[in-house]
């Protein structure tokens, strides 16, 4: 039987997702047409992808989570083994000058996307038969995290780097990890930043594009700046769905990583704070079923799943709206891209699991 939960959390999720549908035709049936001569490309990929998506949100509900637990090490190995086949040529697939995805024949997948909540896995089992108030169990941590953290940036995609290197950062935090190690972690972080933007131009062109875009518009600055023009064009209720301008082929990655700004566009600011809101809902759900967990490893695994969302959305919102420098990631549930959906979903179905063994264990405590 088809059971969800969770009613609030998948409900969210449904209704981001039917919106990213709609809103991944409009910003990109232009595009679409030009490029592959059928303007319901991208729609069509995203919904084959919705279909896959659902069937593992129902699929991951029978998985003991405590699977998970056993098979960790399982987990963080396939991982590090995809994340290494991206530099391997024919089956790693290059896009504009970065190794992300591996050849499936009849489609791609990103091996980042897995690799997220793989870490997630393996610190959660790890964290809960220790305290990070010692700085021998913070250091192993650190160290499991350091591969994942290390393949992805040489992809390139530092955008995917920062979130992760985040969520770990959440997780030993949650776990008690002591003021002045948080003190001691943040020095060396901040330093390797830096350095890791001093190596590449490119990333030295997208931070001045942030502090003053206007000074190359037609180069790095360019993206920012049409995405200010879509999301001031909307204004309070926006200019109407299928009617951005921004999208004939102004706005680079409109049906991707700057959906919101297409939203903004459309949608105007009331469509903008509805989004927020489901995120929001998402979000505090997904805490609530931390905090409520049945044991340790359920928190943990629980707080890193609801992380990665919660940093990702509000990154790619900041992103857009121009208050972090421009870094390529995906909005959950809504941009573009069929491995960030299927791999989303399948984990919101781990948390409506973790919920609904919370609630047995309610039920038999009365």
């Amino acid at each position: 039987m088809l059971k969800v939960n969770n009613k609030r959390l998948f409900i969210s999720v449904l209704i981001l997702t039917i919106i990213g549908c709609l809103m991944i035709y409009s910003a990109s049936y232009y595009n679409a047409e030009i490029n592959y001569n059928d303007k319901f490309f991208y729609l069509k990929k995203q919904s084959i992808s919705f279909v896959f998506a659902i069937v593992l949100f129902f699929l991951s509900k029978k998985i003991d989570t405590q699977f998970f637990k056993r098979n960790n090490v399982w987990f963080y190995s396939i991982s590090i083994i995809l994340l290494l086949l991206v530099f391997v040529p024919k089956i790693g697939v290059e896009n504009y000058g970065a190794k992300r995805w591996l050849n499936l024949g009849i489609t791609t997948f990103q091996p980042s996307e897995l690799a997220k909540f793989a870490l997630v896995i393996i610190l959660s089992t790890y964290l809960s038969t220790k305290s990070c108030d010692k700085f021998s169990v913070l250091l192993k941590a650190i160290l499991i995290a350091v591969p994942i953290l290390v393949l992805i940036i040489i992809e390139p995609n530092m955008s995917i780097t920062i979130c992760v290197g985040m969520v770990t950062f959440i997780m030993l935090i949650v776990g008690g990890i002591k003021p002045k190690y948080v003190i001691m972690l943040s020095i060396p972080v901040i330093a390797l930043a830096v350095l890791l933007i001093l190596m590449e131009p490119y990333r030295i062109k997208r931070l001045l594009a942030f502090v003053n875009p206007w000074a190359n518009p037609l180069g790095e600055g360019y993206q920012l700046i049409q995405s200010y023009y879509a999301i001031s064009s909307g204004k309070i209720f926006g200019v109407g769905l299928f009617n951005s301008r921004q999208k004939y082929l102004f706005l680079p990655f409109a049906e991707s990583d700057f959906i919101f700004s297409i939203i903004g566009e459309e949608w105007g600011l009331i469509g903008c704070i509805f989004i927020i809101i489901l995120f929001c809902i998402v979000i505090s759900e997904g805490y609530k079923i931390a905090i409520n967990a049945k044991d340790r490893f359920s928190a943990y695994l629980a707080t890193g799943i609801t992380s990665i969302i919660a940093i990702q959305s509000i990154l790619n919102i900041a992103v857009v709206t121009g208050s972090v420098p421009p870094t390529g990631l995906p909005l959950p549930f809504v941009s573009f891209g069929g491995s960030s959906l299927v791999v989303f979903y399948f984990f919101v179905g781990v948390l409506d699991n973790l919920y609904n063994s919370q609630s047995k264990l309610l039920l038999h405590k009365i």
